[in-house]
């Protein structure tokens, strides 16, 4: 994948933060019937034929036998469409638009819509009513950044591939020369098992070479999950075939049935534990790392929105960690300091204990570059 590619699927810990806010605020949301409405328009496509779409939803919602429901649906389609028709024409990355209403009593009406330009290209067209709305696009996007390694083998076949979000993008397919169980006629029993064995171990060193030449210098790559069954992947860890370095970079190893296409799909399944753990794990070092300093050199870290304000004007940081919870505004003044000095934003959830403790600590600290006295 190339680079301006890649460049493309990123996105800021603003925009990340904002995505963060939109979705919390709509989980909040739900229909007592399927009346909330949620559209999901690509990049390029043509607006105007969404808007003929929603009109004829419009027309089908007449027959909804409630009377509520009916109702609830077509204001929600109607005030979707008024909204859409100030938009000259799809935004670059697509759209996203949400309408229902949201009244917390039954027979109360409150009807809003929400629409955002995704901070990534959209390449999905959804419409549904439903009695929540649908957000898992918007939180595969969020998870875009991740990306992982794939291995799956055997001793005949090996797939590659790197996991972004939640999307398997395929690498790299080898198919190794071993024979079957069943020797030839004609073989002795001790020369089929060394021409069998000699045929795994090529097998091995091939599927090391590729990983080498895949992962290893991967940019952005977070780690490498290695799954199929396990005398397979034991002896594969075990017997030297993977450089130092490669080995490192594996954060999982799982017992997989399949290889192939079938394969990575399992793997994506049973790696759900480890793929969350890994990003809690990283903000707990950050934060950990941040304790430290402050324990052993205080003057290395600041905390409490005033002084860490004066620092990132000061060029000083080196990490900002802001916490999930943090006001949208102060994200946004913030956002445009750091990037004067190429100071990283890290975003942090308030799932953890050190994520509570920054949210209780004023939501903002910061990780320096140099030493600032107060």
């Amino acid at each position: 994948m190339s680079e301006d590619k890649k460049e493309k699927y990123r996105m800021s810990a603003k925009q990340k933060l904002k995505l963060k806010h939109v979705i919390k605020e709509l989980e909040q949301h739900r229909g007592r019937h399927t009346e909330l409405v949620s559209v999901y328009v690509p990049a390029g496509y043509d607006l105007v034929k969404i808007i003929n779409h929603l009109q004829q939803e419009q027309g089908t919602a007449s027959n909804i036998k409630s009377a509520s429901t009916r109702n609830n649906v077509i204001s929600a389609l109607e005030r979707m469409v008024q909204h859409l028709r100030l938009f000259k024409q799809t935004p670059p990355n697509g759209l996203v638009v949400f309408s229902g209403n949201v009244a917390e009593r039954e027979g109360q009406q409150d009807f809003k819509v929400w629409s955002l330009e995704p901070p990534v290209p959209l390449n999905i067209r959804i419409y549904r009513c439903d009695k929540e709305f649908v957000l898992e696009p918007l939180k595969e996007m969020v998870e875009l950044e991740d990306v992982y390694g794939m291995v799956v083998m055997d001793r005949r076949d090996a797939t590659l591939a790197i996991l972004k979000g939640k999307t398997i993008i395929p690498l790299q397919t080898t198919h190794s020369e071993v024979p079957g169980k069943i020797r030839a006629g004609g073989q002795s029993a001790p020369r089929f098992a060394r021409l069998r064995e000699g045929a795994i171990k090529n097998h091995y060193k091939k599927v090391a070479d590729h990983m080498k030449e895949q992962f290893l210098f991967m940019k952005d790559l977070k780690g490498i999950i290695l799954g199929g069954p396990s005398t397979t992947t034991n002896d594969f860890l075990n017997k030297g075939y993977l450089t130092t370095d490669v080995r490192n970079k594996i954060i999982a190893v799982k017992d997989l049935s399949y290889t192939g296409e079938f394969g990575l799909q399992e793997l994506l399944e049973r790696s759900q534990d480890v793929l969350a753990e890994e990003e809690v794990a990283k903000e707990k070092a950050l934060m950990q790392k941040f304790f430290n300093l402050l324990a052993t050199k205080p003057e290395m870290v600041s905390y409490g929105e005033k002084h860490v304000k004066e620092c990132v004007m000061m060029g000083a940081v080196d990490a900002l960690l802001l916490s999930e919870a943090v006001d949208e505004k102060l994200m946004d003044e913030l956002d445009n300091e750091t990037k004067k000095y190429g100071t990283n934003i890290e975003v942090i959830s308030t799932e953890t204990r050190e994520g509570v403790q920054l949210k209780e600590m004023g939501g903002i600290a910061a990780i320096l570059r140099y030493p600032v006295h107060t």
